[in-house]
């Protein structure tokens, strides 16, 4: 039975169901928004110090330069299958279609749950840096609350009236942080790399595992991509998805990943590789970036790139809420509950935008924050950290399942357009990779938490990522048992233009 057929009896009403803005973003808005959920200066000045000093060492460039090759094996399969499939839902569709609709559904819910915690992790970083820079440059201290407060306003606005203004507003924000760190890295390579000038050994793959922690190093390194996989979601609001969402997952990928190596790289060289490194494990980390900047550049840019990691983590949150809310839309299109259809599940009428699940994803996410932060948790080490790990334990894992799905779809709906690396080779391994990931978090998870590490959350992290899954798996086999026609929904959209092919 056809799924537009389906949703028509469960609910009595075709007419009914609604939609996202077609062709509402191009090529470029889904990169960008792609690029935003990556943060680059939240990544460069939040992950590498870190990186430098507990991590991979010497060989932090090399640890990107290892987690954009295993990145862009796993998308070959993810954009093969996207040629095929155009859904909100994303995972949630792919793996549907791929494993089957229970744990399609389990994957649904870990995704949506994903997004919906980074967006107060976010909060929480943005919060923090707002709070430190007015202080330290106008001299004024405003409690971290009133900029989560600010944040998360900013974000449903961005929402309700739909992708095209998030696209406007973070071209903006992506445009001025990156030209920052790319100000900053060529003026390094311009002086002939730094002190020590060019040295090739932050490059070498082995030089990865020379660090305190190469697992740790490894684990921040693909932390600093979460999000490229949201091309995705937005295949129903963009032009041509079949050609647009494939090109611009791969952009997102090579392009972010070639940034990461030659921004680090250059970081380390501006100081020297050994100076970097004791940088790096001081009391004030941020100087591996401020110090060359200041040298090659300026003390004016240093004052630049802190309102820009304010605008840059603004950019990132902004990206996540989205994604949150698109989840959030997904899964109350189909009905999955009835209530969500006619809640969630809407868009506005003149917008386009799924803008109920955008108010919803606002008051989760004031919701964690407020608890969070009635509880004493610091606005970055606990806030920001704690949500973050969840966060990425949960996609971690729903990317790998996703590998999988790939291999089994393309065995059976597709066995004529089976490619011996594309939907074999590409997907196996970029599947294995993401579950060696998610070991290395979970080995590394005190560690990354920092002076969190004993926090109740980051205990109960996995048992919380293993009680959605289940969940998922659960009510999917309540429905096939007692609802058989709204389980057959789970996974497929309803409108016809966005079948699979």
């Amino acid at each position: 039975m056809d799924t537009s057929t389906v949703a028509a009896s469960v609910t009595g009403d075709s007419s009914r169901i609604h939609r996202l803005k077609p062709n509402a973003i191009g090529l470029l808005g889904v990169v960008f928004m792609a690029i935003a959920t990556a943060a680059p200066i939240t990544a460069m000045t939040g992950n590498v110090p870190f990186m430098m000093a507990s991590g991979s060492g010497i060989g932090t460039p090399a640890a990107f330069l290892v987690a954009m090759v295993v990145l862009a094996v796993f998308s070959v399969g993810f954009t093969t299958m996207s040629k095929h499939i155009t859904a909100t839902g994303a995972f949630y569709g792919f793996i549907s279609y791929g494993l089957g609709r229970t744990v399609g559904l389990a994957a649904g819910l870990l995704a949506a749950f994903a997004y919906m915690v980074f967006e107060p992790s976010i909060v929480g970083i943005f919060a923090s840096f707002a709070t430190n820079t007015f202080t330290d440059q106008v001299g004024v201290h405003i409690p971290w609350w009133v900029f989560a407060i600010v944040m998360l306003a900013i974000n449903a606005v961005g929402t309700w009236f739909g992708v095209a203004l998030a696209e406007k507003l973070l071209v903006a924000l992506l445009a001025t942080e990156v030209t920052v760190l790319a100000v900053l890295a060529v003026s390094v390579a311009l002086h002939g790399g730094g002190p020590e000038g060019f040295s090739l050994a932050p490059l070498n793959p082995v030089n990865v595992f020379h660090g305190a922690s190469a697992g740790l190093g490894l684990f921040f390194a693909f932390w600093s991509w979460v999000g490229f996989e949201s091309t995705a979601m937005y295949g129903e609001e963009s032009r041509d998805p079949k050609r647009i969402i494939p090109r611009a997952t791969m952009i997102a990928v090579l392009g972010v990943g070639v940034f990461y190596v030659f921004v680090s790289w250059m970081a380390m060289s501006g100081s020297g590789v050994d100076a970097a490194l004791g940088l790096a494990a001081s009391d004030r980390p941020m100087d591996v970036f401020f110090a060359p900047t200041t040298r090659y550049v300026g003390h004016w840019a240093v004052n630049v790139m802190q309102w820009l990691m304010i605008t840059g983590s603004l950019a990132c949150g902004m990206a996540f809420h989205n994604c949150a809310a698109r989840y959030l839309y997904a899964l109350g299109r189909e009905g999955v509950l009835p209530v969500l259809r006619r809640t969630v599940g809407r868009t506005h009428a003149k917008h386009g935008s799924p803008h109920i699940a955008g108010l919803v994803q606002t008051v989760v996410a004031a919701l964690i924050v407020a608890v969070m932060g009635l509880a004493g948790k610091d606005p970055y080490t606990g806030i920001y950290t704690l949500l973050a790990i969840l966060g990425t334990m949960a996609i971690l894992i729903v990317q790998a399942v996703c590998s999988f799905a790939v291999l089994a779809y393309f065995r059976t709906h597709h066995p004529e357009t089976r490619h011996w690396f594309k939907t074999l080779v590409a997907p196996l391994f970029g599947g294995l990779a993401m579950l060696g990931v998610v070991a290395l978090l979970i080995v590394n998870m005190s560690n990354a938490a920092g002076s969190e590490a004993d926090s109740l959350l980051l205990r109960a992290t996995p048992w919380l990522v293993a009680a959605v899954a289940l969940t998922g798996i659960g009510y999917a086999q309540y429905l096939k048992r007692r609802d058989p026609q709204r389980y057959l929904l789970l996974g497929r959209t309803v409108l016809e233009e966005t079948h699979e092919r």
